[in-house]
């Protein structure tokens, strides 16, 4: 593939989202040690986050951290990316393998990370703005902040506020992310046709991404809910369907 074209991109069904999970669950069954290892990693370090979060009785950044998980998880996922471009080929996936992908280590990735990372610190912002909005008080611990959340209409409102806020932004992360991720692992793709494709694929088969995004939101809170624990299985269960998906939705002759 030429840097100056970009790859053919597949419609896909209403199934297709369910079939990705399908195909990615047997792949981590194929590489199940490393890749837990690999979720278990992620997971301590969300877990380790959330927890010094609440010591410093900042349980309302704990919150917007687990809600913004989904911002951080296409770059976080790049080892995952690899192992099922190897299972793919044949290949058996290792820890050393999945931590250190040489592929990603090129500027066209850190563009796209960076413009996650931009992301996600205006969904604080945002965050932090609705929260003032609907409070004068700072509740400082997980108790008194649940107590606010869901036993107030100001609670409510911000609840409701901000999940349509972080909603329009997680899709719109989505939608850059979810071909571009996994395409930039090929040396001659570049982040600007990478995104461009990613929004491509994301339009022309809106009602499967939209389910897809949404799967894989339900999958991460499921996760945030158990304090991260889920997260060992969920993370690389996903990360492989994610390359299931791109193999999917973008038309490509090598891997």
């Amino acid at each position: 593939m030429a840097e100056s074209a970009l790859p053919t991109v597949n419609r896909v069904g209403l199934g297709a989202p369910l079939r990705w999970l399908g195909e990615g669950w047997r792949d981590y069954l194929k590489a199940f040690a490393p890749c837990t290892i690999y979720g278990a990693f992620i997971a301590m370090i969300s877990a380790a986050l959330c927890w010094l979060l609440i010591k410093s009785n900042l349980a309302f950044w704990a919150l917007t951290l687990s809600c913004g998980f989904v911002f951080a998880a296409p770059m976080l996922a790049m080892g995952l990316y690899a192992a099922g471009r190897m299972l793919e080929r044949g290949e058996r996936p290792t820890v050393r393998s999945m931590l250190f992908v040489r592929e990603a280590v090129r500027s066209d990735v850190f563009y796209l990370g960076l413009a996650l990372l931009l992301i996600y610190l205006l969904w604080g912002r945002v965050a932090q703005i609705v929260y003032g909005l609907s409070t004068y008080r700072l509740h400082s611990t997980v108790r008194a902040f649940t107590e606010f959340a869901l036993n107030t209409s100001e609670g409510h409102a911000m609840l409701i506020s901000g999940t349509i806020v972080g909603g329009i932004l997680a899709f719109f992360t989505f939608s850059i992310t979810v071909v571009s991720a996994p395409m930039l692992l090929q040396h001659d793709s570049n982040v600007f046709g990478a995104v461009f494709t990613s929004l491509l694929a994301t339009s022309r088969s809106f009602a499967p991404m939209l389910l897809w995004a949404a799967l894989i939101t339900t999958l991460l809170l499921i996760a945030a809910a158990t304090g991260f624990l889920a997260l060992v299985v969920i993370f690389p269960w996903l990360g492989l369907a994610s390359w299931r998906a791109y193999r999917d939705v973008v038309a490509s002759s090598s891997v």
